[in-house]
């Protein structure tokens, strides 16, 4: 059985993008970098310049769950959500260094505060990868990543600019709504999780078309 799992996490790491995780980490952290060459403005573009960065990386893990070979192994003996799980457990490692890298790249003098930066963070990445799991939940799509990264692109923007101030996500760290602000974004990554784990289940047509087909084995 252990074998077996190394064999199937070493087949589910082969068909991970990592190439476009690792291009949409480098940006991140290029732009998190940028802190440490803005002299006397760095102290209010930190936090700016470090939620930029999230939003890069979270562009990437958007295209986690691309898979082109999706609908021929959609009858294997693992099932969806496993190797969704699997997929995911196989980037964390990743992502937790890339956020470590991005909070050291930025000035201890200038850096906002660690935890509630990753909050906000783990918020973006949880809500990005089900956003993705969602779009192969309800579609037939095997490569859900762009629409996923061009609604998470549109969405952010968009609540940057029209979000109502009284529930406010993006303040600044002297505002008197930080501490509410990341109680929202407590909220937000719930929300998130609880997202990715519905998403994560087998479609309902295909768990459809499973039970008919474990029906005409049984019938014959």
């Amino acid at each position: 059985m252990p074998r077996l799992r190394s064999e199937l996490a070493v087949a589910v790491g082969r068909t991970l993008p990592w190439g476009v995780v690792g291009a949409a980490g480098a940006a991140g952290l290029l732009i998190a970098a940028l802190s440490r060459t803005t002299g006397e403005a760095g102290e209010w573009l930190a936090l700016p310049l470090l939620r930029a960065a999230i939003l890069a990386f979270a562009m990437g893990l958007v295209f986690l769950l691309d898979d082109p070979a999706r609908h021929t192994t959609s009858t294997v003996p693992t099932p969806r959500p496993v190797r969704t799980v699997l997929r995911v457990a196989l980037v964390v490692p990743a992502v937790a260094a890339w956020w470590t890298v991005a909070l050291l790249l930025v000035p201890p003098d200038i850096r906002p505060p660690a935890a509630d930066l990753t909050l906000e963070a783990g918020a973006a990445f949880v809500l990005a990868v089900a956003g993705a799991a969602a779009v192969v939940r309800f579609s037939e799509a095997t490569r859900p990543g762009p629409r996923v990264a061009a609604g998470l692109l549109t969405s952010s923007l968009l609540a940057l600019l029209f979000w109502p101030g009284r529930w406010a996500l993006f303040v600044p760290v002297e505002d008197e709504r930080w501490a509410a602000a990341h109680d929202r974004w407590a909220v937000v990554l719930v929300v998130a999780v609880v997202v990715g784990v519905l998403g994560a289940v087998e479609p309902l047509r295909r768990r459809g078309w499973r039970r008919a087909s474990d029906n005409h084995r049984l019938d014959h």
